[in-house]
């Protein structure tokens, strides 16, 4: 990719343009192209692209043709070139893929636009500013799209070598450009063989030192048949040969320096032609601009006549498709308020289905309760049923003491008819009848003491039983008769209670099936509804509305 994110940065656009990814879904690039001509890439234009796109590649493909078809509407109306044989990049692998060729193309097409535009010189200054590597990528780069690009539309002689002498220029530009690089990386390489030959020329003056100090000690130097003179003269001999080495070095260093000087003179030269055939360029660019804007005023005329005619066509049917949009707006708002009066009596199914709940929780509750209640009219069953029988043992009890108790009077019935007959034998000759207390007296006084004490015996024993017999029997009797009276309330209350539980169990059974009823009935009707909420349009309505 021949234009990096930190090149971008130069344009001090506001977006994020740390990465590739950051360059992918447009935004960046629509800033840099405001910042080339605002005047053309208004904010409004600027408006038209998503800012907040995220990882939806869909809004950056979006962008992205946005963004290209800009670059290819401001070459054509603004700098009047029309790009030839050059592959457009595929904003689809860019969005969704984050494809690096493709996006460099669409980069390389922003700095077309960079350095053909009206502040061409500030941008050129810039590119000129970078480092030696990234001049030679742009300036590849701007060769190559310059290559394509061609004229809208052919004018005079004057435009076409203007064009020319300013490729020329260019590629001149390029070729000193490359001089200068090798120049430099000679005169590098020169500067690096100089450091060499004085670092070996130190080794040899410390190493002559050496030998000198060797040769004071032991030999003359100045005897040449002597090794010591021999090998002095080897080293003098080389020491020539080194400072001949190094002196032409530096005269082929000074050369090199006079021509480098030399090159920058003609870069400047080349870079004065070139800004005055710009200005040139840029007074034909003025005139192209006119002649484009005639042409493409003429263009739209009839663009607009021909739009005038198709929106002719389509006021005729629009007045069939306003009134199927009123009827479609009729059946929306009906549909509606099926679906609130729906909702409704949903709310209120719920609301029923919740208080059906409570019911049956109700119910369950009653149910345990009346089992309980059943277990204990149970067990009091069993009591009275127990209490009845200690009833029925006592009255039994009863009836045989009033037996013995009757036995008992006829007997002493007996014997007062026994004392009076005898009484009355005894006395029947002597004396007549006075009164009955002189008949009880004389009774009493044939009466022997045995059968006297046994009489009153059992006559304490009768009134003993009499008075045992019904302190007993009334007191069981009134307490058997309050069990038996709270046993028999007791059923009557289970019983009315289990009736109504009963009748309330039918009835929210009753409840229950309407309720399941109502809320099948809704949902047949809620389906219905959902199935024709969803009418087909007209083709012609789609069609308008796409």
């Amino acid at each position: 990719m021949f234009f990096f994110p930190l090149q971008i940065q130069t344009f001090n656009v506001e977006a994020p343009c740390q990465t590739v990814e950051d360059l992918t879904n447009g935004v960046v690039m629509a800033q840099v192209l405001q910042k080339i001509d605002p005047a053309y890439f208004d904010d409004n234009w600027l408006n038209r692209i998503k800012t907040e796109v995220g990882d939806n590649w869909r809004l950056k493909i979006s962008n992205l043709k946005k963004i290209l078809k800009g670059i290819l509407d401001y070459n054509h109306e603004i700098l009047g070139q029309q790009i030839n044989d050059f592959t457009l990049p595929d904003v689809n692998l860019i969005g969704e893929h984050s494809d690096v060729a493709e996006l460099g193309r669409m980069l390389q097409l922003i700095l077309g636009c960079a350095v053909n535009c009206e502040q061409k010189q500030e941008y050129i200054q810039t590119i000129m500013m970078m480092e030696e590597s990234v001049q030679h990528v742009v300036m590849t780069a701007i060769q190559e799209l310059m290559s394509k690009e061609s004229p809208v539309s052919v004018g005079n002689d004057a435009y076409v070598d203007l064009d020319r002498q300013l490729k020329k220029t260019t590629e001149e530009l390029n070729e000193a450009l490359a001089t200068k690089e090798e120049i430099a990386q000679r005169c590098h390489e020169l500067d690096m063989q100089v450091a060499a030959l004085q670092e070996e020329k130190s080794s040899l003056l410390a190493e002559n030192q050496i030998l000198m100090e060797r040769l004071n000690q032991s030999d003359s130097i100045e005897d040449p048949n002597s090794p010591a003179g021999r090998r002095h003269l080897q080293l003098q001999t080389q020491l020539e040969q080194l400072q001949e080495e190094t002196f032409r070095l530096e005269a082929a260093k000074d050369d090199y320096r006079i021509r480098c000087e030399e090159l920058e003179k003609e870069i400047a030269e080349l870079r004065q032609q070139n800004e005055e055939l710009t200005t040139l360029a840029e007074e034909a660019q003025s005139l192209k601009d006119e002649m484009d804007v005639l042409r493409h005023s003429s263009d739209k005329v009839a663009k607009l006549e021909s739009q005038v005619e198709s929106y002719k066509k389509k006021l005729e049917d629009l007045g069939d498709l306003r009134r199927q949009v009123k009827l479609l707006e009729e059946k929306n708002t009906m549909y509606m308020q099926n679906t609130v009066s729906l909702e409704e009596e949903l709310r209120k199914a719920n609301a029923a289905r919740s208080q059906l709940e409570t019911y049956k929780r109700q119910v369950v509750e009653l149910q345990n309760r009346l089992s309980e209640e059943s277990k204990k009219a149970d067990k009091l069953e069993f009591e009275y049923k127990l209490l009845k029988e200690k009833v029925d043992s006592l009255q039994k009890e009863k009836d045989r003491l009033r037996t013995e108790r009757d036995s008992l009077k006829e007997t002493i019935e007996e014997l007062r008819c026994v004392q009076a007959q005898e009484g009355q034998l005894t006395t029947s000759g002597l004396m007549p009848l006075g009164s009955q207390e002189s008949s009880d007296s004389l009774a009493a006084e044939i009466v022997t003491p045995e059968i006297k004490e046994k009489l009153i015996r059992l006559q304490h024993e009768n009134k003993m039983l009499k008075l045992n017999q019904e302190g007993s029997d009334n007191e069981k009797i009134a307490l058997l008769q309050s069990l038996l009276d709270d046993a028999n309330l007791r059923k009557n209350e289970l019983e009315t209670e289990n009736r109504l539980v009963n009748q309330r169990l039918l009835e929210v059974q009753s409840q229950v099936e309407e309720l399941q009823k109502s809320l099948q009935e809704q949902g047949s009707k809620a389906e219905d509804v959902s199935r024709s909420q969803s009418p087909s349009l007209p083709k012609k309505t789609q069609e308008l509305l796409l």
